[in-house]
Parts: structure tokens; sequence; C-alpha cells
């Protein structure tokens, strides 16, 4: 079998790029990002050391395509180090890194206050649990990039018919052991980019948690989450707009980058695309 040489190509690249951004933090966080609007929502993400240079691109991306929230909120992982948390900070006033989590609620089972409290992407779900606080609050991942289409996210913010947004999973990417059976895979929902407009019930997915059978792994939250949107009567972002696609992970291209686009997850198998279409379009 001939090596792919374009798709081997394209993760060096990559490599290289975000080490130069990674180098570059500083110097490109005292550019100032021009937002043509106010947004009102406010923006939250979680993330830790490893994602600073995903976080700083994805945000100051948000800022320039979609605008500028009442504020963008980094909830920490613990990772975060004292001058990562001041370049942060620095990329805009309404940018602010949260090192404390969202309290739980106090009659939560030990077990999940537990993974609440000290899993990696139970933290995560803690997170989006707690929203929104005051407004409509819109959760992004790290790895998200936003395009000119972003605009079209103010007047989505308005439009709070339904209690909630969640972007729409190409494939089900979950803990099936948290389902009860296989229709529930069905309209599957992704935690790395959802708009809220009022509180959830949670019961659903909590008492799945509560009942599983051995640990929680790493896509228990997603499918507590995805379980969570459905019972709310939450309903998928436009999936022409809000991208969540892996079928060109091994072409050198980002097959969905256009200008009409509001975002593209860039998830595991195609983060290295976040980074050569970043240079594309010139570090932001």
């Amino acid at each position: 079998m001939k090596p792919n040489v374009a798709y081997h190509s394209a993760l060096t690249e990559a490599k290289i790029i975000r080490n130069i951004y990674r180098g570059m933090l500083s110097m490109i966080v005292r550019r100032k990002v021009h937002s043509s609007r106010d947004l009102p929502m406010s923006v939250f993400s979680y993330s830790g050391e490893k994602a600073l240079p995903e976080q700083v691109a994805s945000i100051r991306s948000f800022l320039r395509y979609a605008g500028r929230p009442r504020q963008f909120t980094v909830l920490s992982d613990g990772s975060y180090t004292p001058n990562s948390i001041t370049l942060l900070e620095a990329i805009d006033d309404c940018v602010r890194v949260q090192q404390t989590p969202p309290p739980l609620p106090s009659s939560l089972p030990e077990k999940i206050r537990s993974y609440l409290a000290n899993h990696h992407t139970g933290k995560q779900l803690a997170l989006i649990m707690s929203l929104p606080a005051n407004g409509p609050a819109l959760y992004t991942d790290s790895d998200v990039l936003f395009f000119p289409g972003a605009g079209e996210l103010a007047e989505l913010a308005q439009r709070n018919s339904v209690p909630a947004w969640f972007q729409a999973d190409y494939q089900f990417s979950g803990d099936e052991r948290v389902l009860v059976g296989e229709s529930e895979k069905q309209d599957p929902a992704n935690t790395g980019f959802l708009l809220l407009f009022r509180k959830l019930d949670w019961s659903v997915g909590l008492d799945r948690l509560q009942n599983l059978n051995g640990e929680p792994n790493f896509f228990t939250n997603q499918t507590v989450t995805h379980l969570c949107m459905h019972a709310n009567g939450a309903r998928s972002l436009d999936p022409q707009k809000f991208v969540l696609q892996s079928d060109d992970q091994t072409i050198y291209r980002d097959k969905y980058a256009k200008s009409s686009l509001v975002m593209r997850h860039y998830v595991n198998p195609v983060r290295h695309k976040f980074w050569l279409t970043l240079a594309h379009r010139g570090f932001n």
C-alpha cells in the first residue's frame, strides 16, 4: 500500500505551525482583535495548559468573526500556569480565566459528586450543568475555529424558542453503558458546542450515571449530555454551518473551510486541520 504523502505532510506541517504559534503567543495576544458587534451572551470554555495555543486561537477567531460577548470565561482544568493565565486574559478585556469550578448542588450523591469534581471530563460536565447563569450561555471547546459566518450567532442568541441548541455529531461517540437501547443513539449530540437559554433538567443523565457499572470513561459526560439535550427538547444546529466531520482526515485540504461557515469543531482525528486552516487564513 502506498503511503499517503499528502496526509503525513499535513500532520508534519500542522505540528510546525502549532509550534510557531505557541512561540509567538506573547506577541499574538498583544494584537487586539477588532470585533464588529457586541453579543448578548456569555461564553465559556474548559481547557488546560496542553491546549493553550488552540484556546488562544479559538478565542481570537470568536472575537473577530462572532463578536464580543459579555464575558468569555475559560475554566481551567487546574493545569494553566500563571503566565498562561496572563496570556489568555491579555487577549481582550472580556476574557478571564476561572480557576475554581462552579459549585455543585448539595443534594448530589457522592458517586456523582466525585465524578464531577475530580474526573477530567466530569469537570467539563459540571461547568455545562451550571449554565446558563445570567442570559444565554455558549459553551465551546478550545478546538473550535470560527469563520465569517459566525455573525449568525448574534441572531441565534435571540432565538430562545428552545431551551438549548447542540452541535450534531457525525456519529454516536459515547459511553454505551449509559444507554438502555440502540434507539438512544439517534441524533447524537456533541458536548463541544452548546448554546443554552435556560437551566436543563439533568435528572435522566445523572440517574444513569449513578447506576453506571464501572468507572466513567472519556465519553461518559458526552453521553449524559446527549441524553439530557433530547430529554429537554433541545435541537441540533445546522450541520452545514456548524461543522463536525472527520471524512477529510486523510486529504490535505480542509474540505469544509469557507466564509459561510459559522464554526468547525476540529476533533482529534482532524486536529491538524485546525492549524493548517488557521495558517491559510493568517494567524488571527
